[in-house]
């Protein structure tokens, strides 16, 4: 169930992350026949409360306010070492009914601090992973992806990364074409894989000649066909060695990770937009058997092709005898 939303800011509020959150869940798109939420939010205590750009935020709730929320998301904040116990306390109680509780950047640091994040894998922002890791040994920290669900308590890293998940979970709970609906309105990708690497150490220029953009590209619409690293550094004219070293800088993974990723994403799509047989999604996409498909749908997605149509293929199809 996701009906009441209740974003969690602290003294000093970040206001991008806020929007993020205010953003997916706070608007109403029923016009077009989008789910509304019963949105709010929630501080340590009621009042104005000051963000890092220097204007103050109306904070119309306290803690308490979490106490119906079927979804908290914890929004950015200044890293500090204590947080407000009472708040803490919502917290803890929002995870023991078993309502869900995400964060978004540095809000890791909150959900540490209130033990939710002990024995789970969790990330948050780059910069503040090693921290995030060093003052709360008991999580397994990444830092180098987007987002980690370990539902209920699912973490995300800078900005855009929150988008992201808030979308996921969207997607999870109410269905792709929900999730695609309000992404639609937000003129942003509607998934975008939790695994893929926070950043890039070098931008993908469109038109920069030493770019391996024109690679990426030709890669994406030769997904069914088999290419070593070898072969693939040979059409950009470099070493094997000096190819695999600029690919990680200029995707921050590997070409066979990036490769499998990419071919997983437009599985996803064949799965939720066609009726099409799970052997013949997985030969389109490059994987050669559904046995290969199902592999690495349970490594990356945590789930199996067929499941993954039930829950989210759109109505034409879901055909008899193919889900």
């Amino acid at each position: 169930m996701l009906k009441n939303v209740v974003a969690v800011v602290m003294e000093e509020i970040h206001p991008f992350e806020l929007g993020v959150a205010c953003e997916v869940f706070g608007l109403d798109r029923s016009d077009d026949g989008l789910p509304t939420y019963d949105f709010a939010i929630a501080g340590p205590r009621p009042g104005p409360h000051r963000t890092h750009a220097g204007f103050t935020i109306d904070v119309p709730h306290g803690p308490e306010r979490l106490a119906t929320a079927d979804l908290v998301v914890v929004t950015a904040t200044t890293v500090s070492r204590q947080y407000p116990e009472p708040l803490m306390e919502s917290l803890r109680a929002v995870y023991e009914r078993g309502a869900r509780v995400l964060s978004i950047c540095s809000g890791a640091f909150v959900l540490g601090a209130a033990g939710l994040l002990d024995g789970r894998r969790s990330t948050t922002h780059w910069r503040y992973s090693a921290e995030l890791a060093a003052r709360y040994p008991l999580t397994t920290v990444e830092p180098d992806v987007l987002y980690v669900d370990e539902d209920p308590v699912i973490t995300s890293a800078g900005t855009a990364a929150g988008i992201d998940a808030c979308l996921h979970l969207v997607r999870k709970l109410q269905g792709a074409e929900v999730a695609r609906g309000i992404a639609r309105r937000m003129v942003v990708a509607p998934h975008r894989e939790g695994g893929q690497a926070q950043f890039v150490y070098r931008p993908l220029p469109e038109h920069d000649g030493d770019s391996l953009a024109p690679l990426l590209d030709w890669m994406r619409h030769h997904l069914d066909e088999e290419s070593t690293v070898e072969q693939l550094a040979a059409r950009v004219h470099m070493s094997p060695r000096t190819f695999a070293r600029r690919f990680h800088q200029e995707t921050g993974t590997t070409p066979h990770r990036w490769l499998i990723g990419q071919r997983l994403l437009l599985a996803q799509r064949l799965l939720e937009s066609t009726a099409e047989p799970v052997d013949a999604i997985a030969a389109r996409c490059g994987f050669g058997s559904a046995a290969t498909l199902r592999h690495h749908f349970g490594r990356r997605l945590g789930t199996t092709p067929l499941a993954y149509r039930r829950c989210f293929a759109e109505p034409a199809a879901k055909v008899a005898g193919r889900v």
